[in-house]
């Protein structure tokens, strides 16, 4: 067997386990311990997505909570509106899809206006983007409002969030070791000299602002699916810094990193909530010991897995 076809036989054997496993959970996890782990996948799907914006393509971006809550209504929305008296397993997956093309152009729409702003400035863009969705949500009666939006659906299992998870990191991997992830890589290193040797930056940028707020908006419907409930409150600015915190503490460039982080940092919280007065204290002392002991991150730029694209870098 080859390496491709070992490799996308490893894919189906995942994506069968997540459906697999998901009605033994009930049998030796109570619904606490599930909800953690829907949460894992969620936040892993946020992670890997935003680690193609922030640390393959190095644009500074702080809205992915915006792109979060634009999938997540829209797919309610769909489920709710559109599709009601659809089969469940069309209401979900119709529904992600819809909310991930509606992020994706949300994604779209904000690389085009900000190709040319960098850093502090691109941040800044990207976070008025975000406050601008929350806020016009928080006012459109039609999806709730201040009051939120109920009678979702409740469609996403484990299963389903785990199996978009492993999608999506693998549609980011095969992205970021591609010959086009080079290129992203190239326009984070220098863009003056990626323009130099062909590579146009312009179009590079808008590719992974687009698959990235695709993914975003996978995971906010998967978020408005598994609970059943949507609030403004959930996308808030410091949603978007939690997410950020995930992609740095991972390690800048590294899709597994993404993933540890997101584990990891779903799972302290809870881990320390037993000294609830302390908890952020502690939580956030030990971000700060994690970034002074490793200021590159937990896995830097490398992958806890060792298979590279060899793909010659040769687009344009």
């Amino acid at each position: 067997m080859s390496g491709t076809l070992r490799r996308n036989a490893g894919v189906l054997a995942a994506f069968g386990a997540c459906f697999a496993l998901t009605p033994l959970l009930p049998l030796g996890l109570n619904a606490y311990y599930v909800q953690i782990l829907a949460y894992i996948g969620i936040n892993a799907i946020l992670a890997v997505s935003l680690q193609l914006i922030n640390g393959v393509a190095g644009q500074f971006s702080l809205g992915h909570a915006g792109f979060m809550a634009i999938g997540a209504y829209v797919a309610a929305a769909w489920a709710v509106f559109a599709v009601p008296a659809a089969p469940p397993p069309v209401q979900l997956w119709s529904g992600l899809v819809a909310g991930g093309l509606a992020a994706a152009a949300a994604g779209l729409a904000v690389g085009i206006p900000t190709l040319r702003l960098r850093g502090d400035y691109l941040a800044i863009a990207t976070l008025g983007f975000g406050e601008i969705i929350r806020v016009v949500i928080l006012n459109t009666d039609a999806v709730g409002g201040a009051r939120g939006m109920i009678g979702i659906p409740v469609l996403a299992s484990v299963g389903t969030i785990a199996a978009c998870a492993v999608l999506c990191t693998v549609v980011v991997w095969r992205l970021a070791y591609s010959a086009e992830g080079r290129a992203l890589r190239a326009v984070r290193e220098d863009e003056v000299a990626a323009a130099a040797v062909g590579i146009d930056p312009a179009r590079r940028k808008i590719l992974a602002f687009t698959v990235g707020a695709a993914w975003a908006g996978v995971a906010g419907g998967c978020f408005a699916f598994f609970i059943g409930y949507l609030n403004t409150n959930s996308f808030q600015f410091l949603r978007s810094v939690e997410i950020v915190v995930m992609v740095v503490l991972g390690g800048l460039g590294s899709v597994t990193g993404a993933l540890v982080a997101a584990a990891l940092l779903t799972i302290l919280p809870e881990v320390l909530r037993p000294i609830a007065e302390y908890r952020m204290i502690i939580y956030s002392a030990l971000l700060i010991v994690l970034m002074l002991v490793r200021p590159e991150g937990l896995l830097g730029g490398g992958e806890l897995l060792p298979w590279r694209s060899s793909k010659p870098a040769t687009a344009r």
